[in-house]
């Protein structure tokens, strides 16, 4: 039986640093796990490349494939963006496709690949008038996901953010702790295993 596959995509938000974690946690529960960066969060993780390669198994990917050449990625079951900033929720609002995550992410939407996005952004940046806009658009799309707290709230308060749950099919815990200096985010993305009822 073919394991599902999950593409996680990470940008460049603090906990972008715990990333194999997440890996680790959704190989766990039974995915296989192809990890994406945005050009800024590759070059926070650069001396980690080849560890998170080897991690997944795949190679980390931050840039399109150049025309003619071979997929080195299996076919995805669903696509999880976290930690998701806000350059990269407006843009996949917008479908400005500048790089390889926001294009991937705007492609899921149009082939109905479920997507889970969790942002992580200060409450300065939660203010901007385009982000509260931009959550429309993808819930009305059909992304599921959260919505960031204030900075420091992971600390003093442990439900309430989770991941909206939809027909797509990941779901998600409350907020993780945030450092008082650190943006805020939504919460810890969980997927769920392969099989039971929340992965379908």
């Amino acid at each position: 039986m073919r394991k599902r596959v999950m593409y996680l995509f990470a940008c460049a938000a603090p906990p972008v640093v715990y990333v194999d974690r997440a890996v680790r946690d959704a190989q766990a529960r039974g995915w296989e796990v192809c990890l994406g960066l945005t050009p800024t969060a590759r070059e926070w993780l650069a001396d980690r490349l080849e560890e998170l390669e080897e991690l997944t198994g795949h190679p980390v990917r931050s840039s399109y494939r150049a025309y003619g050449e071979p997929e080195t990625w299996p076919r995805t079951d669903v696509v999880v963006v976290a930690p998701a900033t806000l350059h990269t929720v407006n843009a996949c609002a917008l479908g400005i496709t500048s790089t390889f995550v926001v294009g991937f992410t705007a492609e899921a939407m149009g082939k109905r690949i479920p997507l889970v996005m969790m942002p992580c952004l200060n409450s300065t940046y939660a203010r901007h008038p385009q982000f509260g806009r931009s959550v429309e658009i993808l819930r009305g799309a059909g992304a599921a996901g959260g919505v960031p707290v204030a900075p420091g709230a992971g600390r003093r308060r442990r439900g309430g953010g989770g991941v909206r749950r939809t027909g797509g099919g990941v779901r998600g815990r409350g907020p993780r702790r945030a450092g008082a200096s650190e943006p805020g985010c939504a919460g810890a993305v969980r997927p769920a295993r392969p099989g039971s009822r929340a992965a379908r």
